[in-house]
C-alpha cells in the first residue's frame, strides 16, 4: 500500500500545530533591555500559545514564556561575563533542536542562516525569518549557494540585495494591542530610542532638537564595538543642555518615554530592516519623523503616522508640523497594521503553505510502496 505522505501533511493544517521557535541567545525571551529579534520571537510565541499551539522555545535559560522552554545556555549572551566564544551556545542550540526536530509540524529559525546546512536534509518543514541586513558582499555568494531555504522578510526592502532568495512572504512586525497605550499628547520634547552607532545617526537627532529648540531624550545602549565611536563622536554632543541621556531601557520604560513624547526622531543611515521603535513609538500615539532607509518608507506614512525627510533642516520644518497629524490616527493604523494578531495570522499562513510544500515534496518521492527520505 503506498503511504501517501503528503496528505498527512495536509490533515495538521485543521488543528493544533507543534511548533518549535529558535531564537538568538544574545538576549533572553523577552529581552531586559534592547533586542529587538528576542521581543519579536516572544511576542509571537505567547500568540502562538494563546490559539492553542504546541510552542516549544528554544532560547537562553532566563527566558519566560507560556509555552516549553528549552534552555541552550544557563543565561543570555550578551549580559553576561561567562562567555567569550559565543557561537559555541548557538551551535549547541542547533543540536538541541535537531535532537527534537521529529517532534514538531514546524521549526522556525530566527537564527540568520546558522541552520541553513541542516534544513536540507531536515524532515520537519523549517522557516527561516531574517531579521538583519542583508546588503553585505559576503552574503551573495552564500545566499546562491542556498536559494531553495524558505525565507520571511520583515520588509519588502530588505529582501532587494538577493532577490532571487527563496522568499515566502514579508511579515511586519507586531506588538501586543495591550502592551501600549494611547496618549493624545501633544508631548514635551523629542525622543530617541535604540542603539548609538554610526548607522543609526543619533547625530542626526541632536542637530535636529537643537535646531528646533526643543528637548532630546535619548535612551539607548551602546555596543562594545560602538563604544569608541560613543566616546570619540558622540559623547561630547551629549553635552548640550537640551539633550538628556538616559541609557538604555526596558518595556516597562519605554510607555512613559514615548507616550509623552512630541515626535520619535528616527535619522537611519542605513538599509533598516524593520525598525521596531518606529511602531512602538506608533502604539502610544507619538508620531515618527525618519529619513527614507530601508523599510520606513514601508513602516511611517508619510503626513499620516509622520513624516519622511531627506536633510535634517527638513526634520526640523517637520517638528514644526507636528500638529498637524493626528495621534489617534497613529494609534489606528498601529492597531491595523502592526498588532501582534495580525504578524501571527500571517506567520500561521505561511506555516500552512510551507507544510503543505514539505509533504509535496516528500509525496513526489513515493515509488511502488516505497518512501525515499
Amino acid at each position: 500500500m503506498i503511504f501517501l505522505m503528503a496528505e498527512i501533511w495536509k490533515t495538521i493544517n485543521s488543528e493544533a500545530m507543534k511548533i518549535a521557535q529558535i531564537s538568538p541567545l544574545y538576549e533572553s525571551v523577552p529581552p531586559k533591555y534592547y533586542g529587538g529579534t528576542e521581543r519579536v520571537v516572544h511576542y509571537l510565541t505567547e500568540e502562538l500559545v494563546s490559539r492553542g499551539h504546541e510552542v516549544s522555545l528554544f532560547a537562553s535559560g532566563d527566558s519566560i514564556t507560556r509555552g516549553r522552554l528549552v534552555a541552550a545556555s544557563p543565561v543570555a549572551l550578551r549580559l553576561s561575563k561567562q562567555y567569550v566564544d559565543q557561537f559555541a551556545p548557538h551551535y549547541n542550540l542547533i543540536e538541541l533542536v535537531e535532537k527534537e526536530a521529529h517532534r514538531f509540524d514546524i521549526i522556525h529559525s530566527h537564527i540568520d542562516y546558522m541552520y541553513y546546512p541542516l534544513i536540507r536534509r531536515s524532515k520537519t518543514p523549517v522557516l527561516t525569518t531574517l531579521h538583519g541586513r542583508l546588503d553585505l558582499r559576503e552574503l551573495k555568494p552564500l545566499y546562491n549557494e542556498y536559494r531553495d531555504i524558505p525565507l520571511v522578510s520583515i520588509s519588502d526592502n530588505q529582501r532587494k540585495p538577493v532577490f532571487y532568495a527563496n522568499w515566502k512572504k514579508t511579515v511586519y512586525h507586531g506588538l501586543p494591542q495591550d502592551l501600549y497605550h494611547y496618549k493624545p499628547g501633544p508631548g514635551e520634547y523629542l525622543v530617541y530610542l535604540g542603539r548609538i552607532s554610526s548607522e543609526k545617526r543619533v547625530d542626526r537627532a541632536v542637530k535636529i532638537a537643537v535646531k528646533s529648540g526643543i528637548p532630546l531624550k535619548i535612551a539607548a545602549k551602546v555596543d562594545k564595538a560602538d563604544q569608541e565611536y560613543f566616546e570619540t563622536r558622540i559623547k561630547h554632543l551629549f553635552m548640550h543642555p537640551l539633550v538628556e541621556y538616559i541609557g538604555e531601557i526596558g518595556d516597562h520604560e519605554k510607555q512613559e518615554l514615548l507616550g509623552n513624547a512630541k515626535a520619535l526622531l528616527y535619522p537611519v543611515g542605513w538599509p533598516e530592516p524593520f525598525g521596531l521603535a518606529m511602531i512602538e513609538a506608533m502604539a502610544c500615539g507619538t508620531p515618527v519623523i525618519a529619513f527614507p532607509c530601508g523599510s520606513v518608507p514601508e513602516v511611517v506614512d508619510h503626513g499620516v503616522t509622520g513624516f519622511i525627510v531627506n536633510s535634517v533642516n527638513e526634520a526640523v520644518e517637520a517638528v514644526g508640523r507636528l500638529s498637524q497629524l493626528s495621534r489617534k490616527m497613529c494609534r489606528e493604523v498601529f492597531e491595523d497594521r502592526f498588532s501582534v494578531q495580525r504578524m501571527v495570522s500571517d506567520y500561521l499562513s505561511v506555516y500552512n503553505s510551507l507544510i503543505q510544500e514539505w509533504g509535496n515534496m516528500y509525496d513526489t518521492a513515493i515509488v511502488g510502496d516505497t518512501v525515499r527520505i
